[in-house]
């Protein structure tokens, strides 16, 4: 004999209560994921206590070397970047980095770094009180970055701003860097400002703008090209699906807009940066 609640109760009612008991189960973690809709801001949210996230960061640059021949030619300067994120508490987050810096194909001349080097990050996140709560929702970031070129010491200011479906966003960001072989002590500012909106919860569309510029003591006159600043602008998008998501910004140089790309110029026209994220 059946039981009797199944003769009672129809199978679609059933359904729903299972349905129901799943989506509660699974509604924490959905709602706690913590994707960057703009790929060079870090945004107010953090991991929830026990949680943890995988990043990949992946930067493309279309620029100019010399090949074999002494001839410029254009290739594409690359950086990877790998991120492990662990929740320590609901308001405080730790993040892990490997860092790599790919060399430009062989026998080109002529080249440069981006920002990063082959080497290892280590960072905290501290967001102060609930969202909502102050006027203007704040988070502190401090990391240490040790790679094959530099020790480096990073602060941001994280603000935020949310209006129903729009966000804006800006970091407040310096470095502070010391050269392994020069030792040399460098200043960089590398200030960030972007606005998303979600045109629905797998969907965000936005803009985005940041600049970076490197100071030291004794600062060459004139400066090269590389130690800018420089400011870039463009548009971003997010796609967002529970524990994976994709975000990705196409930014163009916004100073200097008639200069000819150089062999070693590691700011080019464009840049490209995606990022692949997925919770744990």
């Amino acid at each position: 004999m059946a039981p009797r609640w199944s003769r009672s109760l129809p199978l679609r009612h059933v359904l729903a209560v299972v349905g129901t008991a799943l989506a509660t189960t699974l509604a924490p973690r959905l709602v706690r994921a913590n994707p960057m809709p703009l790929p060079f801001t870090y945004t107010y949210q953090t991991l929830g206590k026990g949680e943890g996230e995988v990043e990949q960061y992946v930067d493309f640059v279309p620029t100019k070397a010399i090949d074999a021949q002494g001839n410029p030619v254009w290739y594409a300067a690359t950086q990877l970047q790998t991120e492990f994120e662990w929740g320590i508490t609901d308001h405080l987050e730790l993040g892990l980095y490997a860092t790599l810096a790919p060399q430009p194909p062989g026998g080109l001349t002529g080249t440069a770094s981006l920002t990063e080097s082959n080497g290892f990050k280590e960072r905290l996140r501290l967001r102060i009180a609930d969202e909502g709560v102050l006027p203007v929702d704040m988070a502190f970031y401090g990391e240490v970055v040790e790679n094959d070129v530099e020790i480096e010491l990073e602060a941001k200011i994280i603000l935020e701003k949310r209006f129903g479906h729009l966000r804006i966003a800006a970091n407040l960001w310096a470095e502070l860097e010391r050269d392994y072989a020069a030792r040399e002590v460098d200043w960089v500012a590398n200030p960030t400002l972007g606005a998303t909106y979600q045109l629905s919860p797998s969907v965000h569309l936005g803009a985005e703008g940041w600049m970076r510029g490197q100071w030291a003591a004794n600062d060459p006159q004139p400066r090269g090209f590389n130690l800018g600043p420089h400011v870039y602008v463009g548009p971003t998008v997010m796609f967002d699906f529970g524990k994976l998501w994709w975000s990705t910004g196409v930014y163009l140089r916004a100073d200097e807009v008639d200069r000819a790309v150089q062999p070693g110029d590691a700011y080019g026209w464009i840049w490209v940066r995606s990022i692949v994220g997925v919770g744990l």
